[in-house]
């Protein structure tokens, strides 16, 4: 078991590094790159890998922490001034694209269940292709990057309450008693993670802050300790992750504590992503083809459109609503994360969850390159367009 361990860390995290060279010649993002390797050497390729279990239970770990710090970065005042800007614009664009999404999994036959999973999954933009290629300038100190975060903020939120729906969904369709049960755990959640902090967490801080061993380590149990109270509450783990963040947001470490965490993110992401392209199955390719395409093209034509014209109507300038417009329109690394759930909790079937990683994977693709050629970006091929 040790040795079968360590081959198959060698065979991802080797093989990720060529694949992610291969990507970033072709100005291409790195989640693409590990989708790809799983996809090529898991057990619907060549099937160096086959024990995509053990990865996929391993791999969990990487959105946890991935909500985590997603929690951690939202400073309250910020967020609730940036969220008044952009609710309407992105709660009308959600409605219009899932709708979208809707419409495409009925033209193709799809069950309604399974037609709203994909019309939902269709909602979101990735959160970290459009932070990847924005310039650190943009990002931290122009109007543009306020903009962009909230409205992928806002799209997180309700990634997150569709997440608490997948979870009640275990026997195949939602226990509307179970759903209730989650929203009133939830808030249970939230004092108890407010108290903890309060009475333990920043007391702890407080004293042992020069060990940064220590604050590390603690930061660790904390995400973890509240995903498994999440859990035992009826809620998903991610829940839990997200509510520990936000809780521990305004504690003068939270930063420290996000930028010693994302590189250990970053390694149990490369699983996740590569569970999901090993779970590819590319015989499947020629069912799901027509239905990806269709509603990549979509995506990729209407997402921009609508955000430049929603954006125009609240006094946005030209250039800036076609900037967010395109680094906006794609899909979303949720989108991959609501087919893999939706999946495991028997809600849509093994079709339609392709059907929803292949068209994501088109999306990511194309809009990259839209992006990367016409947009300042920190990968431009073109020196003009270059900006760190």
């Amino acid at each position: 078991m040790h040795d079968h361990l360590i081959q198959l860390f060698f065979l991802i995290f080797s093989g990720a590094a060529v694949f992610a060279s291969l990507a970033l010649f072709g100005r291409q993002p790195l989640l693409v790159a590990y989708i790809a390797l799983g996809a090529v050497i898991g057990p619907h390729g060549i099937g160096w890998v086959s024990d995509v279990t053990t990865i996929s239970q391993i791999a969990e770990i990487g959105i946890i922490f991935l909500l985590f710090l997603l929690g951690l970065d939202m400073q309250p005042q910020t967020l609730f001034k940036v969220l008044r800007q952009v609710t309407h614009v992105t709660l009308i664009s959600s409605l219009l694209f899932g709708c979208i999404g809707f419409a495409v999994g009925k033209v193709f036959g799809y069950t309604p269940t399974e037609s709203l999973i994909i019309g939902i999954a269709t909602i979101f933009s990735s959160t970290i292709i459009g932070i990847k290629l924005l310039p650190t300038t943009a990002l931290h100190h122009k109007h543009s990057g306020d903009l962009m975060v909230g409205m992928l903020l806002m799209q997180d939120f309700i990634a997150i309450f569709v997440l608490m729906f997948l979870s009640a969904g275990e026997s195949g369709s939602p226990d509307l008693l179970q759903l209730g049960r989650s929203f009133l755990a939830l808030p249970m959640l939230v004092g108890f993670s407010v108290l903890m902090v309060r009475i333990v967490l920043l007391p702890l801080f407080a004293r042992f802050d020069r060990i940064g061993e220590y604050v590390f380590l603690l930061a660790i149990g904390w995400c973890l300790g509240i995903s498994e109270a999440a859990a035992s509450l009826g809620l998903s783990r991610e829940i839990g992750a997200f509510v520990g963040g936000i809780s521990i947001a305004t504690c003068p470490f939270s930063q420290y504590i996000a930028l010693n965490l994302k590189p250990l993110r970053d390694f149990f992401l490369i699983l996740f992503f590569f569970s999901l392209g090993s779970s590819f199955d590319i015989s499947l390719i020629p069912e799901i083809a027509a239905g990806a395409v269709l509603l990549a093209a979509l995506v990729l034509a209407v997402k921009p459109i609508t955000y430049h014209y929603l954006l125009r109507s609240h006094s946005e300038t030209d250039s800036l609503a076609w900037d967010i417009g395109f680094r906006l329109g794609q899909n979303s690394e949720f989108s991959l994360l609501i087919a893999y759930v939706a999946f495991n909790a028997s809600m849509i079937g093994n079709i339609a969850s392709h059907l929803i990683q292949g068209a994501a994977i088109l999306t990511f693709l194309v809009s990259s390159y839209l992006v990367v050629f016409n947009f300042p970006t920190p990968i431009a091929t073109n020196d003009k367009l270059r900006r760190d």
